[in-house]
């Protein structure tokens, strides 16, 4: 197939937009760079820089695609809470402009980046995607207004849509992983500790009704994820949407992450024990029962030292690479 892929200098973009040539698919990568890397972008992809809303639309007009994958995206929470007005027009608008001219363009096949963050505090876990979507803050809710958006284009106009709703996306695969100027997730901000980017790592609450204090969550191996995507979109049914949760079905706490990081580096690894944030919920486990019996998905990196090995690797590779550039 023919595919568009959004956000694909991203790091989840860019792994999946690799996984998708290996798979014999032609790529197409628009990213505005905003967030995302240029050599984020897998070898064998054409890539357009621009702005989603712009360039998408003109290229859907003017080419021929099968469909499209949708990455694009503000993700950070903290952000989106101080900028509301940033994530409504940056993901709802701009991916109901994306719908539109998918729909001009007669191209009825789109697998959507979602997130677990739809659920915001769940009285459940593992959480199935029958757990109510009860967001906590914009960017979550961003996220579910798409949901929505896509399935009522699924039932109007038989868009054959899939969203999937990520837990936490960790490891590197192919020379491609996690690079971004604001990083907020926990391995790779443990690794920074290690490389000697950061001074320590904060523990943001030990008094969690967890084994160990610290809170527990769900780490997917990015490639796991990306053979997902794949299967998302080879299955795609016209006229339906359909919703699945992506993470290991395992639970990490947050001591558990450190002492993997600590194990693969060898490295010490200072923390500082600071008071819970408000909103983190103890425990987030994603129940993937459904990915596995309809899209025929098995995770199969799921051990936690061979995720972070993959991730410490990648930024030792990234420091090469600078040093190398300032010789």
């Amino acid at each position: 197939m023919r595919l568009l892929v959004t956000g694909g200098a991203g790091y989840v973009g860019g792994v999946c937009a690799k996984v998708l040539l290996e798979s014999g698919h032609e790529v197409v990568v628009v990213d505005d760079l905003s967030t995302g890397n240029a050599d984020g972008v897998p070898l064998g992809a054409r890539f357009v820089e621009g702005d989603i809303a712009e360039v998408a639309p003109r290229l859907l007009a003017a080419e021929t695609f099968d469909g499209v994958l949708h990455f694009a995206a503000m993700s950070l929470v903290g952000e989106s809470v101080e900028q509301p007005e940033k994530y409504w027009h940056g993901n709802v608008v701009k991916t109901l402009t994306l719908l539109e001219a998918m729909r001009a363009a007669g191209v009825g096949r789109l697998v959507f980046s979602s997130t677990a963050a739809v659920y915001g505090e769940p009285q459940r876990v593992p959480i199935t995607e029958e757990e109510p979507t009860r967001p906590t803050n914009p960017y979550g809710a961003s996220k579910l207004a798409i949901d929505h958006a896509i399935t009522s284009y699924a039932v109007a106009h038989g868009l054959a849509a899939t969203s999937l709703r990520y837990f936490n996306v960790a490891g590197a695969y192919a020379g491609l992983g996690e690079n971004r100027v604001v990083e907020t997730h926990l391995i790779p901000l443990v690794l920074q500790v290690a490389a000697g980017y950061r001074k320590s790592i904060s523990i943001f609450g030990t008094d969690w009704p967890t084994a160990d204090g610290t809170a527990v969550r769900d780490y997917i191996h990015i490639r796991d994820l990306a053979l997902a995507h794949l299967l998302a979109l080879n299955t795609a049914e016209a006229g339906t949407h359909r919703l699945f949760n992506l993470g290991s079905g395992a639970g990490f706490s947050v001591r558990e992450v450190i002492s993997a990081c600590r194990r693969v580096t060898g490295l010490p690894i200072p923390t500082v024990e600071a008071p819970r944030r408000p909103g983190d919920p103890a425990t987030l486990i994603a129940s993937s029962a459904r990915a596995v019996a309809e899209l025929g998905w098995q995770p199969e990196h799921t051990d936690l030292d061979e995720i972070v090995a993959d991730a410490w690797e990648y930024l030792r590779g990234l420091g090469s690479r600078a040093h190398a550039a300032q010789q």
